[in-house]
């Protein structure tokens, strides 16, 4: 993976997090992130040693000094406001160890007037479900696009669902198939495979007059082996963890915020995106941060895509001009599928009935008596 000034301290401290993780395969990281192992177990060793200022030229200020008296605590508690004006009580206290009280840092902002009115209209209701492990499934979409001096940027996120760790916030000049592909190839090389991913039914994975329809990115991800699913049309909460991550974002990097260039907006998200992973207590985790719950991926990225086998029981049709021959009937496919072979398995539950698969992902169920040409 190829390194730069911009992100090499962020990238050094992330290989690090993964790598000191339980089971984590160091020399797969080390590939991942294009390090050689000798530079690997330098980083490990440094960090041992003097933790993240191990890891870079110039030493950090802690945030927490035991020594602190009322008056500096309370100047502590300030700062990070200041820093974070989005955080309150409860995760300013867990990154001060909790010496002082929530409640406390609460009466703290009401006194320096750091309280915004706004906050507590935004209460999460309703049971949380999450998935088990990491990596079991991804949530991905654009946040809403904003303007630059140069244009405007539409900001690419990915989310764990298990961890609620971020892979990538990328400042994107447009939403197109081939920018998306290339982004997620980076980041599908950084950390893996997901075994599922979901997505709305906008562009450039879905398709908003035909929910559910796969687009040429969708079929890449397929033939990845990545299982697509859907959000429900007009129902954002399907990806309720990334809509409360998109809030954060909003609250704590762009409101009130203008930035000039692609690479002025994507500096800022790389600063708040260690941040958020690294240290933001997250009050779903027990106001731990992501990356304590968070592995790298067991399912490398594979350079070439090798072609996909069905089983011998599948009848197996090509797909030509968005149709598909079958019992010497037509039927409609996805337009990106043309060329592709697609599988006809019988419907248990009805002679007339055939389920069609793409790789593993079932796109449709046809009616042998009801074809959608002649």
């Amino acid at each position: 993976m190829p390194w730069n000034t911009r992100d090499a301290m962020s990238l050094k401290t992330e290989f690090v997090a993964l790598a000191l993780q339980p089971g984590s395969n160091k020399r797969e990281l080390c590939r991942r992130f294009g390090i050689s192992p000798p530079t690997a177990y330098k980083w490990l060793k440094r960090f041992e040693l003097d933790g993240v200022q191990g890891l870079q030229a110039q030493s950090r200020r802690p945030l927490s000094n035991p020594k602190l008296t009322q008056a500096d605590l309370e100047a502590e508690v300030v700062k990070l406001r200041r820093d974070q004006p989005a955080w309150g009580g409860r995760k300013i206290s867990n990154l001060l160890d909790k010496r002082i009280a929530p409640s406390t840092v609460t009466n703290v902002l009401h006194r320096h007037g750091l309280i915004l009115p706004s906050e507590n209209l935004l209460q999460a209701s309703g049971k949380r479900f999450e998935h088990e492990a990491p990596n079991d499934l991804w949530q991905m979409d654009f946040k809403g696009h904003f303007a630059i001096q140069q244009g405007r940027c539409q900001p690419l996120t990915l989310l764990d669902d298990h961890s609620r760790f971020n892979l990538a916030i990328e400042a994107c000049a447009n939403q197109q198939k081939g920018t998306v592909q290339q982004k997620l190839t980076q980041i599908f090389r950084h950390f893996g495979l997901p075994a599922r991913l979901n997505l709305d039914n906008g562009a450039p994975w879905g398709s908003p007059r035909n929910p559910g329809e796969l687009s040429e990115l969708s079929i890449w991800l397929v033939r990845l082996g990545i299982r697509v699913s859907f959000s429900r049309p007009r129902h954002p909460q399907t990806n309720g963890k990334l809509e409360r991550f998109h809030r954060s974002l909003k609250a704590e990097v762009l409101n009130g915020r203008h930035y000039c260039t692609l690479a002025d907006a994507q500096a800022a998200f790389d600063r708040w995106r260690e941040i958020y992973n690294h240290q933001r207590p997250h009050e779903a985790l027990g106001l731990k941060a992501p990356m304590s719950r968070y592995r790298a991926s067991p399912w490398a990225f594979p350079e070439q895509l090798s072609e996909f086998e069905y089983g011998p029981d599948d009848v197996v049709a090509k797909v030509y001009h968005s149709r598909f021959r079958f019992r010497k009937h037509y039927f409609s496919i996805a337009k990106g599928l043309v060329g592709q072979l697609i599988a006809i398995r019988p419907d248990p539950q009805s002679e007339e009935l055939f389920k069609i698969y793409f790789c593993h992902h079932l796109l449709r169920t046809i009616n042998i008596n009801q074809p959608d040409y002649d």
